[in-house]
């Protein structure tokens, strides 16, 4: 990093906050105590984060008599929850790229279910009125190198013939900067009504008002450590109970899932993010920004950016992160180097915000898998179901995920590819941390070369493992 940069960049952090803006909220719900004794249930839900609630909610909404149990090990939308970046995107597939490349010929169906699932999300959100600052703004996939606008171009000629391309507008030069004023913007795909922005941690704790209000059991500080039959249920230890229920969800996602079998499939990997203090009305406007659009580059080491309601902007990415044996630890939660860095990108990113100052920096683990979208599938007979996987869309592809969950403990599979197929697992240690490793390499050098994919990226895709953001 260029010294004069990190001179720039630095001063910025110093009074930053090593925790998670959404969380640190003087209206965060106090915790629900934790399950002492033995429940029945007909439902076992594992997990409070979105997965883990929407299960919950949508199953009171299919049949409000039946019995549900949540359990979750800290507080309900404490991690991934309430640590995105607050995108709420339709994408079922991680972006139409990734979906054209995994499900060409379902790729219609899963855009109509995707765009299904947003609406039903904002529909649930104003039903039982969860104030989660939800903005239905859409977003800007920004060029920030030549050969980024020929991909963006090519990805919105591909969506047009396959019937996909209402809504989306690709922008010049002139016409992204006018939406947002960067010099470092070169043009831009804009979708229009594919994606909203919200509180992440204020629709997870909406979520779990909803749930109880609908009768869910909900124990928070409740850890599910392993899982058993039971006769003809299910039985799910605690650390001071139990539960025996006909049926299990597990969202618990990153962290290791009850079915041990399904654990080769997800990695962790860190992300991080910045908040700014809130800018004032002449930075605002430096910014343009009127139409407060969630923006993201299109660099293989992207970064993710947007406003929050009180006119912050979180600037989030680059960086990804896999500790070596796939652990999930709060120490990871930090990295001051990733902020140094973020921090610099963000300057030249806006050098007309020089100045402002960054109040809270923070990370979280992401449920990662070698396709970057989510996989489901059944265990124990079809008593228990999972999903898991999101890769960074969990926001909104974890409702879709809830149902698909309810749809098969209900024993009506799907046809669809997406949800009958799994990824492949990645491989045990040291295999898994130097895969990843030369593949962050690999796409940072592609980054600088004007994205020429060197023989180790070209073999991924040709493997199913090529990563497009």
């Amino acid at each position: 990093m260029d010294p004069a940069a990190v001179r720039t960049a630095a001063p910025s952090l110093s009074d930053v906050q090593p925790v998670p803006f959404w969380l640190d909220d003087p209206g965060r719900p106090a915790p629900l105590p934790a399950l002492t004794a033995t429940e029945h249930c007909d439902l076992l839900v594992v997990g409070g984060g979105y997965s883990g609630l929407w299960t919950a909610l949508l199953a009171k909404e299919r049949d409000p008599r039946r019995d549900v149990v949540l359990i979750e090990g800290r507080e309900a939308g404490w991690a991934a929850s309430g640590r995105n970046g607050g995108f709420c995107a339709a994408s079922l597939t991680h972006g139409l790229g990734n979906g054209l490349a995994r499900w060409p010929a379902e790729l219609p169906k899963l855009e109509e279910l995707g765009a299904r699932n947003l609406d039903a999300i904002e529909d649930a959100v104003a039903a039982y009125g969860i104030d989660c600052d939800f903005e239905r703004t859409g977003e800007i996939d920004v060029a920030t190198e030549p050969h980024h606008l020929d991909e963006l171009r090519a990805l919105r000629e591909a969506a047009g013939r396959l019937g996909l391309g209402d809504g989306l507008e690709l922008l010049d030069r002139d016409a992204v900067r006018a939406q947002v004023d960067s010099p470092t913007f070169l043009g831009g795909l804009w979708d229009r009504r594919g994606v909203a922005v919200l509180h992440p941690a204020k629709l997870a704790w909406g979520l779990k008002r909803a749930c109880l209000d609908a009768g869910v059991r909900l124990y928070e500080n409740t850890r599910g450590l392993d899982l058993a039959p039971s006769g003809a249920a299910m039985a799910v230890r605690t650390p001071y109970g139990r539960v025996l229920a006909r049926r299990v969800a597990l969202g618990t996602n990153v962290f290791p899932s009850l079915v041990r079998r399904t654990r080769p499939y997800t990695v962790p990997v860190y992300d991080y993010a910045l908040m700014t203090e809130p800018l004032t009305a002449d930075q605002l406007a430096s910014l343009g920004w009127g139409n407060r659009q969630g923006l993201g580059d299109s660099a293989n080491q992207f970064h993710y950016f947007r406003l929050s309601a009180d006119d912050r902007v979180l600037w989030g990415g680059y960086d990804a992160i896999y500790p070596f044996g796939g652990r999930v630890r709060a120490e990871f939660d930090q990295r001051p180097e990733t902020y140094l860095t973020l921090a610099e990108h963000f300057f030249r990113c806006f050098p007309q915000l020089a100045g402002v100052r960054f109040s809270h920096a923070w990370g979280g683990a992401i449920d990662t898998c070698s396709r970057f979208s989510a996989f489901f599938g059944t265990a124990h007979r079809g008593r228990v179901a999972y999903a898991a996987g999101y890769t960074g869309l969990g926001v909104g592809a974890s409702r879709f995920g809830a149902e698909v969950m309810l749809d098969l403990l209900a024993g009506e599979r799907t046809e669809l590819e997406m949800v009958r197929t799994k990824p492949l697992p990645f491989p045990p240690e040291p295999f898994a941390w130097a895969g990843i490793g030369v593949t962050r390499w690999s796409l940072a050098r592609a980054d600088a070369h004007g994205g020429r994919r060197n023989l180790w990226l070209r073999a991924l895709d040709r493997l199913g493992l090529g990563f497009d953001s």
